[in-house]
């Protein structure tokens, strides 16, 4: 299929990609509209809500001490920002390739065709890294079962579920995220009940580990910086709220309510976690190694706390695997449907799904079942250094992408004006900016971060040729 024809709207939308139902296939077949309201929050809700949270907040702990709330607050701050803006543009004009679309029709073909391939390769890749995760605690379970064995299962599984009708897709992550999202309201509760001394056997705890052990900040600033760079890529994976929505019955109306209904909540869950974990127990509690969330249970008296919890992170995981599967399958559908990726990943099957597309995209989780069968000790730390950073550059398309769209949107935009608004346009907006441009100056001076940000430069590098050659080929064509 040829890329669709520009519409008279500049850069405005191309009609196949603005209908409710998603975009057309050549033969006419549509992506299907299978997914529901409740389906498309909840995944606003789960989507970021996984090992990064559950695990990985035990590493800002370690460096940002009790600081650990403003480093997930400053994230968090930069990642609803990004969010906000997405949903604006997504909001108006819906379209399966979600970013990569608005990068385009912003910027120009070479935004689009960077920051859907940047994607696409980031969600592949970190696919075979929840698998990976994901078996490490299976194998831990059943360890009869090798771990490659665990990754190719799960890989078959959930290539099996997206290869269906998408009201699959849309069934397993909500009740996956209601998991998720209930582990962490019934974590909150019983949290908040110790730090009041209403649960049996504790006494209220008041601020002392707060203001005790080197006080709030101690490591100073410098800890909350650090806590910042441990998080920050915890908060991704919101984006495939965007590209879902292409698949519902009002995509404009079920975007804007999915991001309205998401970002202060996840905000919510992230600061008031941290903050129950620092306020009952001493920063320096924690272990290495071990989920914060098993710490505090086990404080607590939970039985099995620990099992409960790698019940909690596997389900996360899965979740993240099932929604990366699906957010790539869409995305690398969009960069054909514009003719940035092969035409034979636009066949659609008759019930709406790109199977080639995903099964393009699972290709890579196959792969990695070889390397866990090669390198099972050492194959999550260098898939996930890979390309982790990329995230940033993405984000930062995103803002300016929004940057360059809103007046026209506002132009073209029906009485009532837009349905989702950035807020203090242009102001904030450039501030997201600034804060990721500081984010990779202060990954380049942390040690173990720069290795993560040079290799995911180096791919971000790459793409960005390709798109770049690819522009100049075609103007000598014209």
């Amino acid at each position: 299929m040829h890329p669709a024809p520009r519409t008279p709207l500049a850069d405005g939308p191309r009609a196949d990609e603005t209908q409710a139902g998603g975009p057309q296939t050549a033969g006419g077949e549509p992506l299907s509209p299978g997914l529901k309201q409740r389906h498309l929050t909840m995944l606003g809700l789960g989507g970021v809500i996984g090992a990064g949270l559950f695990v990985g907040s035990g590493a800002g702990i370690a460096v940002a001490g009790p600081g650990i709330v403003l480093s997930y607050l400053i994230a968090g701050a930069i990642a609803m920002l990004v969010m906000r803006m997405l949903g604006e543009m997504s909001a108006a004009l819906p379209a399966s390739g979600s970013f990569s679309v608005h990068a385009e029709r912003a910027l120009g073909r070479w935004a689009g065709f960077s920051a859907g391939w940047l994607y696409w390769l980031l969600l592949v890749v970190v696919l075979a890294v929840e698998a990976t995760a994901a078996a490490q605690i299976a194998h831990g379970w059943v360890g009869a079962v090798p771990q490659w064995g665990w990754v190719l299962t799960f890989m078959v599984v959930f290539t099996a579920a997206n290869l269906a009708a998408v009201k699959n897709f849309g069934e397993f992550e909500f009740w996956f995220a209601a998991l998720k999202v209930g582990a962490i309201v019934l974590f909150l509760l019983l949290g908040t009940l110790a730090v009041f001394g209403l649960l049996p056997d504790t006494d209220p705890v008041g601020l002392s580990h707060l203001t005790g052990d080197g006080g709030f900040l101690p490591n100073g600033w410098a800890g909350v910086v650090s806590g910042v760079l441990a998080v920050v890529f915890a908060f991704g994976g919101l984006e495939v709220v965007t590209i879902a929505a292409a698949e519902t019955d009002d995509p404009a109306r079920a975007v804007g309510r999915a991001v309205r209904s998401a970002l202060f909540r996840i905000l919510f869950f992230y600061v008031g976690s941290m903050l129950v974990i620092v306020t009952l127990l001493p920063w320096t509690a924690q272990r290495a190694g071990l989920s914060p969330y098993v710490t505090v249970l086990d404080s607590l008296g939970v039985p099995s706390a620990g099992q409960i919890m790698n019940v909690v992170v596997f389900v996360a995981l899965l979740s993240a695997l099932n929604a990366n599967l699906y957010g790539s399958s869409r995305m690398v559908f969009s960069l054909a449907e514009r003719g940035e990726a092969p035409r034979g990943l636009l066949r659609v099957a008759p019930g709406g799904v790109p199977r080639r597309a995903v099964l393009a995209s699972v290709a890579f989780g196959f792969v990695s079942v070889l390397l866990n069968l090669r390198w099972p000790e050492t194959v999550f730390a260098y898939l996930l250094n890979s390309v982790g950073a990329v995230l940033l550059f993405v984000w930062a398309l995103i803002a300016l992408s929004q940057l360059r769209l809103r007046r026209r949107l506002e132009r073209s935009a029906p009485q009532g004006g837009l349905p989702l608004k950035m807020w203090a346009f242009p102001w904030l907006t450039r501030a997201t900016l600034a804060a990721i441009g500081a984010v990779v100056v202060l990954m380049l001076n942390d040690d173990g971060a720069r290795p993560q940000l040079l290799w995911s430069g180096a791919a971000t590098a790459l793409v960005l040729l390709v798109a770049v050659v690819r522009d100049v080929r075609d103007r000598g064509r014209k």
